[in-house]
């Protein structure tokens, strides 16, 4: 991807886009997947970097949702269950299989969570990942030896899918790029354009870095910017309604041993009614998730006090080391788009995670909640309403099939995994400039490879994109990444043409970010 090569594409005063799309995240993304497996022309921005927001703040699940199963959302989990074992053969480099582990301390849970979970292995039908099973204690304390012992019955293993969740928005990026598809990151729209029958027919935006606006015309404009998309409404109508009800989830980041096996562990009913994950990633324990009710959306949430003790103290009933704030090697925090529920409820945990797509009056098409899993179905659903605004007929969707891009059936080992058919042209970089073997860090095995990469083909314009979401070190070890930005910084400065007040204020930029993510002792 080369951003200055697609700002040229905004020169053309004249081009009429298919569908512009606004916002960089799952939803946005999914909707371009689907336009450009139809032969619609595609523009896509976002004013800050692709899954910046709460695309790269996920629980890093491919799930159907054992909660909605519980929940009796049949149809939301019949949906998940099929885009994630599609999902899992179009990125093999960045989806597979995990095996879950429910504890069991009593029969009757036993009983309960069996017949759930096959009623789940039987939904998933030929894209099943596994069988669930019951396991012993003896087998549930060898597979998960941090899993306390006391009282316990034995487990219920079960099996989901785990991915990564940024580096899969890059992808798609990439993919939609080489499709054709112009997309952009930090890219603003300022205004919706109409005419005078009060009907979308573009949009003014601005690029973030050169200051420089442009105009463009398209067929079709689809708000897909999560929790911000109440900011475009009011755009539009000025007078519309607020839809959108943020709900903060945050995790906590410990080192693997902590659970010390392969296996991830489910706690499925926490005291006050949520689930909690301990999810094996990237050499890291990832554990969340809180449901918080926040009025405002941010682009940079920020954990709370009480999130962080609640999913410490929910973690430490189930380990048998029991984690302390002194252990949180990072904690990063989400925003979930959710539904704004009527008035009196705050129950955010029964809000239905199924998606929605609105169309407004003037032509405006916006794509409401949903999840990561379901990112493709959203971006179907949401394509489908061109022929309702348009009047042109559309092609059949293709995109359940599509490749994405790294996909490979041979996953490089190691790290390289996640970068797929680009790992061999990543290490070969180093032939270029022997120096680009160094490690970023001592404690990582990301080298300056990866960040010149990330540079010329991954549209990384900060520190912060590589370190956060090219290479994932501040959501795995925030103070590891703060130690390793100056080298980022001195590497991209070079490829860039950049000069010491460009690093001064990228460092300083970065640190203020990334201070957010340590843990205050």
């Amino acid at each position: 991807m080369n951003r200055q090569e697609n700002l040229d594409q905004l020169q053309d005063k004249i081009k009429i886009w298919d569908i512009a799309v606004i916002g960089g995240g799952s939803s946005g993304l999914g909707v371009a997947l689907d336009a450009i497996s139809r032969g619609l022309s595609v523009v896509l921005f976002d004013k800050a970097d692709f899954a910046k927001g709460t695309s790269s703040r996920s629980t890093k699940l491919l799930h159907g949702g054992v909660r909605y199963l519980a929940q009796g959302d049949v149809g939301l989990v019949f949906e998940a269950l099929k885009e994630r074992g599609k999902l899992l053969k179009n990125a093999p480099h960045l989806a597979h299989d995990q095996p879950f582990i429910i504890p069991i301390f009593t029969w009757k849970d036993r009983l309960m969570y069996s017949v759930g979970l096959k009623m789940y292995d039987w939904m998933a039908g030929r894209l099943s990942l596994g069988k669930s099973e019951f396991i012993s204690k003896e087998e549930t304390l060898k597979r998960i030896p941090g899993l306390k012992s006391k009282g316990l019955y034995g487990g219920v293993v079960y099996h989901d899918g785990q991915f990564d969740d940024a580096r899969l928005a890059l992808n798609l990026a990439q993919s939609a790029d080489e499709a054709g598809t112009c997309v952009l990151n930090y890219v603003s729209v300022n205004s919706l354009v109409k005419d005078e029958a009060g009907k979308i027919t573009g949009l003014h935006v601005s690029d973030k870095l050169s200051k420089k606006k442009y105009k463009i015309n398209a067929k079709m404009v689809v708000n897909a910017t999560g929790v911000f998309a109440d900011k475009i409404l009011q755009m539009d109508d000025p007078t519309a309604p607020r839809m959108i009800q943020p709900s903060q989830g945050i995790h906590l980041v410990l080192d693997l041993d902590f659970l010390g096996g392969k296996d991830a562990l489910m706690i499925p009913k926490t005291r006050d009614g949520r689930v909690l994950f301990a999810v094996p990633w990237h050499g890291k324990l990832v554990v969340g998730t809180t449901d918080t009710l926040r009025e405002k959306p941010k682009l940079e949430p920020e954990a709370l006090q009480k999130e962080i003790d609640f999913v410490l103290e929910t973690a430490a009933g189930y380990l048998a080391r029991k984690p302390t704030r002194e252990d949180v090697r990072s904690v990063f925090a989400g925003l979930r788009p959710l539904a704004r529920p009527k008035e009196g409820s705050t129950k955010t945990k029964e809000i239905s995670r199924s998606h929605k797509v609105i169309l407004s009056e003037s032509g405006l098409v916006t794509l409401t909640g949903g999840k990561w899993t379901t990112f493709r179905k959203m971006g179907e659903d949401t394509v489908e309403y061109f022929t309702k605004v348009t009047g042109e007929k559309l092609r059949d969707s293709k995109s359940l099939d599509m490749k994405i891009h790294g996909a490979t059936s041979r996953v490089p080992e190691g790290h390289w995994g996640i970068y797929g058919f680009d790992a061999k042209p990543i290490q070969e970089l180093t032939k270029e400039n022997k120096s680009w073997e160094a490690k970023l860090h001592p404690d990582f095995p990301n080298i300056a490879a990866e960040v010149i990469w990330a540079v010329r083909e991954e549209m990384a314009m900060t520190i912060e994109d590589v370190l956060a979401r090219r290479i994932r070190m501040l959501f795995l070890d925030a103070q590891a990444a703060i130690d390793a930005a100056p080298t980022v910084a001195k590497l991209m400065a070079e490829e860039m043409k950049h000069d010491e007040t460009w690093i001064a204020s990228e460092l300083a930029d970065f640190n203020k970010t990334a201070s957010k993510y340590l843990i205050k002792k």
